[in-house]
């Protein structure tokens, strides 16, 4: 339990410090990835992870890469993926067969999944119409697999799923990597959205969320599917991933196909969008005239809370009922709205605002939750609808629908719906004089459906660890393929070396600066009759050489303690077959950096003997 509870202190600091609310995700995934993190600092609990984040500010941007799984690929599933293209893809394109197709791709990592679609919707329609009618939206919460997105370069290993005649008709080779076309790329348009707060894409005609909803636990799961129930047109389409079935949300969407995974949603009516009738102000009283005292006295008396916000930003109408809702007063008429508390609670209206000005359309939001001034709880459905006079903004009108009493209703129409099921169920049972019959049947259908649950939360679990295997494996080759390439040109440079030390036909002796033997050449083996394997490693003066070794201490100190350059001078020695010869050496200092001198290079020969006379 303490474990538990030290882990909701950690998951609170990153909502407080960054902004991430991971309390909506799984338990047993997040607290597996987070512990991955720690053990990767040395880090053992999570109050210690705290402590290590507030002096290590960089760690959040691992944590949250570790959390976050960006495990995807073209054409991933590819039953599923023809399915699509076959069937869903011309389906949509018939019920929206001139205007805007739009597609939102959410929790679209680096991007793999929306440029699919791209393809896809290309092919359907001929690369001039795509441009012209065709936006798709790739969303997610991870700003550095956006950015990869955005750049839309992948390598040839990440590409091979593309079938060929697509890879070579969509993509451009640039160097060892692929580019999507920069033309059809324009119609890809990559921005960051939490799907557990944000608010969603509207008017979208196909949705993909593959492999994200099951990360996240089943109520946060229904906030996400409302959120996608209000973003899709009537006839527009949900595709998720192979692990998610929606098994608890008929309410929301009904299945097209549910072995691939494909819903259309279950339409539901919305808020009629209200006009705000408003006259332009001049320099006299406005409000004077009878006509403008009727519409005043009409908007207070307006059976929903309604207020309205001028061009500026100001608060202007506030009906009764926004009055009473929110304990707004007369004084607060005229005020700016982000002064006051209605501009944040219950919702964020200055956001939504700003977009539906942006977009020219009305905004709705369902199941706002809030408590009026007495401590009564209502749900709200909000409707932001921006005001126009031709091109000219005269500012926003806001409608807060309080629907407790329908939300109360349902429930109670739905309990007694389920109560009456279950009386018939018993007076069939009765009349059949099958009840002893009924129950075990209707005890081994619970059973089933227990197990079912328990199968597909296995399922989805045993998927969360693959993609995290495969992305851990990815890493590993990534790091397998740069060591190969590191020895190779190692292996080659010490061949270069080898080569150019034995062509030299000289004897050549690499030392560092305590005078250890670093290089010994074939020269060197053939000279003084001593191996590599025998003299590297070992200090020079400790060599039983033919040569007078303690003669070159003085030159070598001239040359790496006072930086002479070059020292020449001949020695008597002995070389490996007994003979007496004389032996000329050449000292010269080397360095790694370019700067400090890092040890010395001998070069010996033997001296010609003069011809007997």
């Amino acid at each position: 339990m303490a474990e538990k509870s030290s882990l909701d202190v950690l998951l609170d600091y990153l909502k407080r410090t960054r902004g991430f609310d991971f309390t909506g995700y799984k338990r047993a995934s997040l607290q597996r990835r987070i512990a991955k993190r720690m053990e990767a600092v040395g880090v053992e609990s999570h109050a210690a992870y705290v402590d290590y984040l507030e002096v290590q500010p960089e760690e959040f941007a691992f944590l949250f890469n570790t959390i976050l799984i960006n495990v995807t690929g073209f054409f991933r599933d590819r039953t599923a993926w023809d399915y699509l293209i076959a069937d869903v893809v011309p389906r949509a394109l018939e019920d929206n067969p001139e205007g805007p197709f739009r597609v939102w791709c959410a929790g679209c990592a680096s991007g793999e999944e929306a440029y699919s679609l791209a393809m896809v919707l290309a092919q359907a329609l001929g690369e001039d119409e795509y441009l012209a009618r065709v936006k798709i939206y790739g969303t997610d919460v991870d700003e550095e697999a956006l950015t990869e997105a955005r750049h839309a370069s992948y390598s040839a290993t990440a590409v091979e799923a593309v079938p060929s005649e697509l890879r070579d008709r969509y993509f451009e080779r640039i160097e060892q990597r692929y580019a999507f076309r920069k033309q059809l790329r324009r119609a890809v348009i990559f921005g960051r959205n939490d799907l557990v707060k944000d608010a969603p894409i509207s008017r979208i005609d196909l949705l993909s969320c593959r492999n994200t909803l099951m990360y996240f636990n089943a109520e946060t799961q229904g906030q996400i599917l409302g959120r996608f129930q209000f973003a899709l047109n009537d006839r527009g389409y949900l595709y998720l991933g192979k692990s998610e079935m929606l098994i608890t949300h008929s309410d929301l969407f009904k299945p097209v196909s549910v072995q691939r995974r494909v819903f259309t949603k279950v339409p539901r009516p919305t808020l009629r969008d209200r006009l705000l009738s408003a006259a332009h102000a001049t320099d006299g009283d406005v409000g004077s005239t009878p006509g403008s005292a009727a519409r005043e006295g009409a908007f207070d008396a307006a059976p929903v809370a309604q207020i309205a916000v001028d061009a500026a930003g100001a608060l202007i109408l506030a009906n009764e009922n926004a009055r009473e809702l929110f304990g707004l007063s007369a004084n607060d008429v005229g005020r700016p709205l982000k002064d006051l508390e209605i501009s944040y609670r219950p919702v964020d209206l200055r956001s939504n605002i700003e977009l539906a000005h942006t977009d020219r359309r009305g905004i709705g939001l369902t199941q706002v939750a809030t408590t009026t001034p007495r401590g009564d709880a209502r749900e709200l459905d909000v409707a932001i609808t921006p005001l126009y006079s031709g091109e000219q903004a005269l500012g926003t009108t806001i409608t807060y629908a309080d629907v407790t009493p329908q939300r109360r209703l349902q429930k109670e129409l739905e309990s007694s719906r389920h109560e009456l099921e279950t009386a018939y169920e018993e007076l069939q049972s009765t009349v059949e004089e099958l009840e002893t019959t009924n129950e075990e049947l209707q005890s081994t259908n619970e059973e089933l459906e227990t197990t079912n649950e328990e199968l597909q939360s296995s399922n989805e679990e045993l998927e969360t660890m693959n993609e995290e295997l495969q992305s851990t494996n990815e890493e590993l080759e990534t790091i397998n393929d740069e060591l190969r390439k590191r020895s190779f040109e190692l292996d080659e440079v010490n061949a270069f070396l080898e080569a150019i030390l034995t062509s030299m036909g000289v004897a050549v002796i690499v030392l560092d600066r305590n005078l250890t033997v670093r290089v010994w050449n074939a020269g060197s083996t053939d000279l003084w009759g001593v191996r590599p394997e025998e003299a590297e490693g070992d200090h020079l003066l400790g060599l039983d050489l033919g040569l007078p070794v303690e003669r070159l201490k003085a030159p070598l100190r001239q040359i790496l303690r006072d930086g002479k350059d070059r020292v020449e001078l001949v020695l008597e020695a002995t070389n490996r077959r007994g003979r007496q010869i004389e032996c000329k050496v050449v000292a010269l200092p080397f360095s790694v950096d370019g700067n400090q001198t890092s040890g010395a290079i001998l070069v010996m020969e033997e001296m010609p003997q003069p011809a007997a006379s």
